[in-house]
């Protein structure tokens, strides 16, 4: 009992979060230049430190932010990621984003943390994905940003002016990852983007995303379903009933989020969907598996599933899809045994008949990021004359407006410390009036604090 309570007594007490504690982690990042095996544990637990403080400075203390800020702290992030970091430094960096993004409620200090487009270079760095850990927060971080999207903070992760969503498109290249986890945060984080009411970042999905996606989904969730008919078919595989629920569980899922899309309503994108989907996969490979010489015959190998196994899918997809373009066209292919009128062509493939086969490119090749694809260095300018406008919609009262959020100057700290998205910020720039450079920082926060 003594030994305890003594053990008690002489443990190292956690200091509260404060602004003291935070400018102290902001000279342990200065210092440390390089990582290296000795400092590494430091970084790591400096890391964990400052997303505790931000969350209770987001709720206790505005001055934590204005720091924050002030001293481009994020930076230092990209910073050390830009080095060989090791893969602790990278998981508790993608820790601390995680918590930091989740629970920062203040929709102004969100601003913050957006404004200086960090946030998009940290998106399309180049982790070591074959690290499974690694990639699971990568993915977990990116579902949590979607979760912030609306119509004022998607403006921080779309940029209309370069054509370039990185959060998006770096997200869906892990549609069909094998760990289900990946696959269903990668879900979740489309519908949240589809959800977003933005005509131009929706135009971009539509035109530049939405043919290569879903021609990639479709041909996976086809891949699953014959993978399913060959266990079936399988006495050795068929007498494994577990992996037989779980592949058609798979298929409930993927039924379920093309459902889930098409409830949103969004037609363009429901057009080039329900074009995929029936081209591509349920009239090629379930349709005309029943009946196997009407439309196709054994000979032109042409991929087909058994007739009872497309009976089932079927079943499946008249239960679940509620889309009735879709299911209506399908209902009428079944009852009539007559083709539809040619499904609008989507993508520039040459397939014009109803074939189920592999996409024409994946999405890793077709979205993959040229190094710094719009985004040069920053010029060698003095601190004070590194100063960047971006808009950011504000609640006064019961009325909304903008205001513009000046973000500098910035220390030499943050000139050493990585390449500036100097292109994003001049595009931004273009529509701003020079006058309204005079707002800072403390300006918008004092303008909050006193409506909040």
């Amino acid at each position: 009992m003594w030994k305890s309570w003594l053990q008690e007594q002489w443990r190292p007490k956690r200091k509260a979060p404060s602004l003291e504690q935070l400018k102290h982690h902001y000279t342990v990042l200065s210092r440390s230049v390089q990582v290296t095996e000795s400092n590494r544990p430091l970084i790591v637990e400096t890391f964990r430190s400052i997303a505790e403080i931000l969350i209770w400075g987001d709720q206790n203390d505005n001055s934590v932010f204005d720091f924050f800020l002030e001293k481009n702290m994020q930076s230092f992030f990209l910073r050390i990621l830009s080095q060989r970091c090791g893969k602790f430094v990278c998981v508790q960096l993608l820790q601390t984003l995680n918590i930091m993004y989740e629970n920062i409620k203040n929709e102004t200090s969100l601003y913050y943390l957006l404004s200086n487009n960090h946030i998009n270079s940290i998106i399309v760095h180049k982790f070591d994905f074959s690290d499974e850990e690694i990639l699971a927060y990568y993915v977990s971080f990116l579902k949590t940003l979607s979760f912030k999207l609306n119509m004022h903070t998607i403006h921080f992760f779309y940029n209309e002016h370069l054509r370039d969503f990185p959060l998006y498109t770096e997200a869906i290249k892990f549609f069909n990852h094998h760990e289900s986890m990946v696959r269903i945060a990668v879900r979740t984080l489309t519908l949240n983007v589809y959800q977003v009411n933005n005509a131009a970042m929706l135009e971009y999905i539509r035109n530049k995303t939405a043919a290569p996606y879903f021609s990639n989904l479709v041909w996976f969730i086809g891949s699953h379903v014959i993978e399913l008919d060959e266990c079936i078919c399988c006495q050795a595989d068929h007498l494994n009933r577990s992996r037989l629920e779980h592949l058609v569980a798979e298929h409930l899922d993927h039924t379920h989020y093309l459902n889930d899309i098409l409830s949103l309503r969004i037609d363009s994108l429901n057009d080039v969907l329900i074009s995929h989907t029936l081209g591509r996969l349920l009239l090629p490979l379930y349709v005309y598996s029943l009946t196997i010489g009407q439309f196709c015959s054994k000979e032109e190998k042409k991929p087909y599933i058994s007739s009872i196994v497309a009976l089932f899918l079927l079943s499946q997809v008249f239960l679940i899809i509620e889309s009735s373009p879709l299911v209506t066209k399908l209902a009428h292919v079944i009852l009539t045994g007559q083709l539809p009128p040619l499904l609008q062509e989507v993508d520039t493939s040459k397939h014009a008949e109803h074939v189920f086969l592999p996409p024409d490119v994946t999405l890793e090749t077709k979205f993959r990021q040229p190094p710094a694809k719009g985004y040069i260095p920053a010029q060698r300018t003095t601190p004070t004359q590194k100063r960047y406008v971006t808009p950011v919609n504000i609640q006064v009262g019961s009325d909304q407006k903008e205001e513009y959020l000046l973000i500098g100057p910035l220390d030499s700290a943050d000139e050493e410390s990585h390449d500036l998205q100097q292109e994003s910020h001049d595009s931004l720039q273009e529509s701003h009036d020079p006058q309204l450079d005079r707002y800072s920082s403390y300006h918008i926060r004092n303008t909050c604090s006193t409506t909040m």
